[in-house]
């Protein structure tokens, strides 16, 4: 089949990551002229920025050494693309081409494959992480209990407040427009349940390593570790808890991830 030819230029780097050459695929797609691919990759990396991507995750310029009539070799820029770049170029090459649309059937299926083994992993995160924040919640409720806490839920507030900037639970769940009866952790992304499980994991190793005592110390404890579990994201260039998008429901990624084993059984 002529679009196994797009598998066959396929390359994996280092670090096992798959990629193409940017001056593979102009020869695959017909384009002689490499200066006219890269108008269309230029238009590929316009489409990529108003699709929310981040362009370099997809686009990375490279030297690249290729040999001259001499048997001699030169550097010149290559660009190393991913799946949903050559998905985005061939999106915008000439669709009159037979291997253009050859080439937008195949990436356009196997970015839908990537996109839902995607899916899959974040799936998975977040079962994990889901239940990992729900047994150190009951560890950190015994840490403050034995510290003298009365009201846990003022003393949760006291971590959520600066770990979002001043939202409290309630805040939180206003902001992501959830029912009453929903639960925030439940509609929370990988992301921001990693940064509740270690600031939930910090909070009570803090209480018991220090032996803090009184409510009003606890709450104060609980408060300095959501500084600083958001001083940290904010130091390694994260996006802050408030500001990371609402998941759907931690039920509908338990059907995926069921659903899932189900086919790979049959």
């Amino acid at each position: 089949m002529k679009n196994k030819i797009f598998e066959e230029i396929k390359k994996v780097n280092e670090n096992g990551i798959e990629y193409w050459s940017s001056r593979d695929l102009a020869k695959v797609l017909g384009y002689s002229n490499y200066s006219k691919f890269l108008n269309v990759i230029t238009r590929a990396k316009e489409a990529c920025k108003n699709s929310g991507q981040v362009i370099h995750n997809h686009f990375s310029h490279m030297d690249e050494m290729v040999k001259i009539g001499s048997g001699a070799e030169r550097s010149v820029d290559t660009i190393h693309l991913s799946r949903y770049a050559c998905y985005l170029i061939v999106q915008n090459s000439d669709p009159s081409k037979e291997i253009v649309a050859l080439g937008q059937t195949y990436f356009a299926v196997q970015t839908r494959r990537q996109e839902e083994c995607d899916q899959l992993i974040e799936d998975e995160k977040r079962l994990y992480l889901r239940g990992e924040v729900k047994k150190h919640n009951t560890s950190l409720a015994e840490a403050a209990g034995n510290a003298g806490v009365k009201n846990y839920g003022k003393f949760q507030n006291f971590g959520h407040k600066d770990l979002y900037g001043g939202l409290d639970a309630s805040d939180i769940h206003k902001k992501k427009k959830l029912k009453k009866s929903q639960k925030i952790l439940d509609y929370m992304g990988s992301e921001e349940l990693a940064a509740n499980l270690f600031r939930a994991t910090q909070a009570d190793a803090k209480l018991r390593r220090e032996n803090i005592q009184g409510e009003e110390n606890a709450n104060l404890t609980h408060y300095s570790v959501g500084k600083k579990v958001r001083k940290a994201i904010k130091e390694l260039g994260g996006t802050m808890p408030e500001e990371l998008p609402k998941a759907d429901g931690i039920s509908k990624a338990n059907k995926r991830i069921e659903k899932s084993e189900k086919k790979m059984i049959n």
